[in-house]
């Protein structure tokens, strides 16, 4: 087991490197922009010259690569804190130091002091999302699996169905009508700012009920159709045959088995949570991580969009490994192959 998960974790490493590659390739690749894009538009032309030739715009990609991975690892000192480009910036960290993304041009701040306090607030709406959708999803697909072709697993199964159809902003957009517009209970905005008159869990609410009901239904549907797979296998006949509970053989053979096919679609829904939740956080005004890439590319604050798809690559990849992990440990005959 050991080997495979060195095995595993240094295949994803390699992976996240040449994504990193890509990812600084997409954003780069045109020389000439590169410095006007990073300082801004009322950046004056001598500064741009001057961290044209900083940042060796003129070098080959993999030169200029090696440069940029040089300042995150801060084995090299930022270029921008050059006294010679004459910003009002000084981070106060220095100018070299692990982990150094950059300066955000559209929030006129350091991309670390922007970048996770925005993950932060989407880790706190996707973890409360998330610790809904695995047990509701789980609950709902082992009983509709349990009897298929019944009545509770036709209306289960077209809830799944038309929650995963339902778009997220169609469903914030009613959730908002009826709690917000009709009844009054809830605020239609989630800014996280207690100020606001609402307390802080009551604009969590419509943000985490629209992410469970779109993502509980895609999850529900993989783990019924395990399930019902399940159920027909010969040793769970086997087991009903000769006389043993239907509890102990739903929850000591059939769930287990049929946990091993949905087990990685359940834990990338994380990825999905953290980075694919922009409509959901435009919807209602929420100061997340997704709203900041969509707002970094439309600025296009070239160090913030390259910082966010890093992170993103990299909690991908490590859901990745987990997900690997679990799976050969429910799947022994992984582990041998």
């Amino acid at each position: 087991m050991g080997q495979y998960i060195i095995k595993r974790a240094a295949s994803l490493v390699l992976t996240l490197f040449a994504a990193s590659f890509l990812v600084f390739a997409v954003t780069e690749f045109s020389p000439s922009n590169v410095a006007r894009k990073t300082l801004g538009p009322f950046a004056l032309q001598s500064q741009v010259d001057i961290l044209y030739d900083k940042l060796g715009l003129r070098d080959t990609l993999a030169v200029r690569y090696g440069r940029w991975l040089g300042v995150l690892l801060g084995l090299k000192a930022d270029p921008l804190q050059d006294p010679a480009l004459g910003l009002q910036f000084k981070d106060p960290r220095g100018d070299r130091y692990l982990g150094n993304f950059g300066y955000s041009t559209l929030y006129k701040a350091p991309v670390n002091d922007v970048i996770w306090s925005r993950l932060r607030a989407t880790a706190m709406l996707a973890g409360i999302a998330f610790a809904l959708i695995v047990p509701v999803s789980l609950a709902l697909g082992v009983l509709a699996g349990m009897r298929e072709g019944s009545g509770l697993d036709r209306t289960i199964s077209i809830f799944g169905i038309v929650a995963t159809s339902v778009p997220e902003f169609a469903s914030g957009v009613f959730l908002v009508a009826v709690f917000v517009v009709t009844l009054g209970w809830l605020p239609g905005t989630s800014p996280l700012d207690s100020g606001s008159g609402w307390p802080i869990w009551t604009q969590l609410v419509l943000p985490v009920t629209v992410l469970v009901l779109y993502d509980a239904g895609y999850v529900v549907r993989m783990v019924r159709g395990s399930m019902a797979e399940v159920m027909n296998k010969a040793y769970i006949r086997t087991a009903v045959l000769k006389g043993l509970p239907m509890r102990d053989v739903v929850m000591r053979h059939a769930v287990r088995n049929a946990m091993i096919a949905p087990f990685t679609v359940i834990l990338l829904q994380i990825n999905f949570l953290i980075s694919g939740v922009v409509v959901t956080e435009m919807v209602f005004a929420y100061p997340g991580f997704g709203r900041m890439i969509l707002d970094a590319s439309l600025f296009g604050d070239i160090a913030l969009i390259e910082a966010a798809t890093l992170i993103a690559l990299s909690i991908a990849i490590v859901t990745q490994l987990v997900s690997d992990i679990g799976y050969a440990l429910l799947n022994p005959q992984i582990r041998l192959a």
